[in-house]
């Protein structure tokens, strides 16, 4: 095991001024089908913030300023190997339009209340993982 490939990942939790929080529908494989927070792998040699923004952009469109390392968390990889995913707190830039438009590796993306969070399949241990962050959408 000790020989399994560990893959630097982010992931963006980032809030509206309503409390809403920026949920993508995933495209591909792993968790292909359910909602998560946007993010992803980070390419070589490039810190976590600027993936982070990065991944954020792509998915969404939307430009964000990465914030606090929130929490870490490990998940397994396709065939084999662990995703190690750093979570940060992102805020929308000021003057960037606050839709988002879905692109890369997302089928969908949206804005969601708390209401609207509860009825989504989201992508293993997101909601617990929130939740114990008091991340999740208000």
């Amino acid at each position: 095991m000790s020989g399994a490939p560990r893959i630097p990942c982010v992931g963006a939790i980032v809030h509206d001024f309503g409390g809403r929080l920026l949920m993508v529908l995933r495209a591909n494989a792993p968790a292909q089908g359910t909602w998560s927070i946007p993010g992803g792998r980070l390419l070589p040699g490039e810190s976590p913030e600027v993936g982070c923004a990065r991944e954020v952009r792509e998915e969404t469109g939307l430009d964000v300023q990465v914030g606090e390392l929130v929490g870490r968390v490990n998940r397994p990889a396709p065939g084999g190997g662990t995703y190690l995913i750093d979570d940060f707190r992102c805020h929308v830039v000021v003057g960037t339009p606050l839709t988002p438009v879905a692109g890369d590796d997302a089928a969908d993306c949206r804005w969601v209340s708390h209401e609207e969070f509860r009825g989504l399949t989201t992508s293993p241990g997101l909601t617990e993982a929130l939740r114990e962050w008091d991340a999740l959408p208000q």
